[in-house]
């Protein structure tokens, strides 16, 4: 601890908490206000639908996600077999594809129109639906499943670390007994990886709750539509507080959850960091198993929509290739560039703070600017731009009393709305990233350069920085991609004729053209899959 730390860098730590926080003070206040009754109708009427949906939707999603995830990770972080080393990494890319592209895609082959059916039907000779079953893909049960397939790896990303770090002595121990290797999942990994489970479904469950783009494709009514068209088709901003006063009841309450099983992680560690676990090895009938199924869970989460999106890139390349689109990459690629920069320098300064301050109130700042990736995008499009338009109103009133023509909506008609409402929901990746970085540097590093006379701000600079390098560059590409992919803040806060990619493929989403803008669709996935490659990469080399 750093005794001689001014108040200045106290004042900067609770000034940015302050800020990343302020639009869920303005939801909160929001909400009080009165709505027209407009709340009151939907209370009457279309709100317990949207709760349950939403519900039901968080709950088959992590379900079907926990089913298909912790079999994965436990066959390649304890099995050896065919193809294991390539299913580290490979089970990670779903992540880098946008959850509505997969909806689209599956939606086109398994619709009543599409290959599947209509190659059933002329096998069979079926004439019409009233002829055979066949599920509705747009349904909740369709996006659930989708939502599965894209949401996967943060329980197979966090279960694989849990099964790696699990004590080989331990394990040994159950050989002993007698247990094969069905046996030491079932008695052994899987309740010792518990904790690990919990907090993947917690982040599940978030991202579920925040998803826009599926259900709205799906048409089911969730709490994340529902703000969307209370506030545009009712034109009530109190109401559609309101309702994200209750989406981020739900959110918190995963949160809490979250924290309390990453609590009881911590009872379950290595007991021996440099021993090697010994791999099962698969022979015969037991490899081809554990081969195919992961093989199965990578094609149909990752492969054949990118196979069948690069199809669509190269008919319709000709058309797709114009001027528009590269602007529209510039923007996404500029946009997210400006935010990870932002971001990773809020997480370096707040985390530094809360490192050297003697003050315990000084760790409150970073743990108040995480809460902002808690709030979806829609929510946090309306706790954006309440404080920022009373900005505007004010600055463009001043202009007015000095006698001049006001400049404008210069905050809420301009990008740097977007850039704000990334930089708060992007940054608590940041600070992370870093604060991951800041628990392998020593504290006699700080003391050394404590007796060697240098100041904060040179301590920074010349000692931390330095050793923060893989976590920053780690933040930067996590807040980068995820900026890339971010729909629903940019579809609510983007000024008058701006586009990026996201917004861009899911204008073509929405109006069954994915061919159109599968180009982009993949500018956006390819970006997506450096960071889980290095994620992986890092991973690899800290077991």
């Amino acid at each position: 601890m750093i005794l001689g730390l001014s108040k200045r860098w106290s004042l900067t730590g609770y000034f940015i908490a302050l800020v990343i926080t302020l639009p869920l003070v303005a939801i909160l206040i929001q909400a009080m206000l009165p709505d027209e009754s407009v709340f009151d109708h939907l209370f009457d009427t279309v709100l317990p639908t949207y709760i349950s949906n939403t519900i039901l939707l968080m709950f088959w999603v992590c379900l079907g996600a926990i089913l298909i995830a912790t079999p994965a990770a436990w066959l390649v972080a304890k099995c050896h077999f065919p193809g294991r080393s390539i299913f580290q990494w490979a089970l990670l890319l779903p992540l880098a594809m946008p959850a509505y592209v997969v909806a689209y895609v599956y939606t086109d082959l398994l619709d009543y129109a599409g290959p599947i059916q209509s190659a059933l039907r002329g096998f069979f000779g079926w004439g019409s639906p009233q002829d055979y079953y066949f599920p509705e893909v747009r349904s909740l049960g369709g996006a659930s499943m989708m939502l599965a397939f894209v949401l996967f790896p943060y329980i197979y990303l966090l279960a694989r670390t849990a099964f790696m770090e699990q004590s080989s002595s331990l394990q040994h121990a159950t050989r002993v007994m007698g247990c094969g290797p069905w046996q030491s999942f079932w008695r052994f990994s899987l309740p010792m990886a518990r904790p690990a489970l919990a907090v993947g479904v917690a982040l599940v469950a978030m991202e579920t709750a925040a998803d826009f783009a599926t259900v709205s494709y799906f048409a089911v009514p969730t709490l994340t539509t529902a703000v969307y068209d209370t506030w545009l088709g009712y034109g009530s901003l109190s109401a559609a507080a309101k309702l994200s006063a209750i989406m981020l009841l739900v959110v918190f309450t995963m949160i809490g959850f979250e924290r309390f099983a990453r609590r009881k992680q911590q009872l379950f560690q290595k007991q021996s960091g440099a021993e090697l676990c010994e791999l099962y090895s698969l022979k015969g009938i037991k490899s081809l198993l554990a081969t195919g199924y992961c093989t199965l869970l990578l094609l149909v989460s990752f492969l054949l929509p990118f196979i069948i999106l690069l199809n669509y890139a190269w008919q319709y390349f000709d058309e797709s290739w114009h001027i528009e689109f590269l602007a529209f990459s510039f923007n996404s690629f500029y946009i997210a560039a400006i935010v990870s920069v932002i971001s990773v320098t809020l997480g370096i300064l707040l985390m530094f703070i809360s490192r050297v301050s003697p003050r315990k109130a000084d760790l409150l700042p970073s743990r108040l600017s995480s809460t902002g990736y808690a709030l979806p995008g829609t929510v946090l499009a309306i706790g954006i731009l309440v404080p920022l338009t009373y900005l505007d109103f004010a600055v463009n009133d001043l202009y007015e009393y000095l006698g001049q023509q006001g400049p404008g909506l210069i905050f809420t008609g301009s990008v740097f709305v977007l850039i704000f409402a990334f930089c708060i929901r992007f940054s608590a990746i940041a600070i992370g990233s870093v604060e991951n970085s800041y628990k392998r540097i020593s504290p006699s590093l700080d003391m050394a350069a404590i007796t060697m006379g240098l100041k904060p701000s040179l301590l920074l600079w010349r000692v931390h920085l330095p050793l923060l390098r893989k976590g920053v560059f780690a933040g930067m590409l996590l807040v980068f991609i995820e900026c890339m992919k971010e729909l629903p803040a940019a579809l609510l806060l983007r000024p008058v004729g701006f586009e990026n990619l996201a917004t861009y493929v899911f204008q073509f989403v929405s109006d069954e053209q994915l061919e159109h803008g599968a180009l982009a669709a993949i500018v956006i996935v390819l970006v997506g899959l450096v960071p889980l490659i290095y994620l992986n990469r890092s991973l690899e080399q800290q077991k």
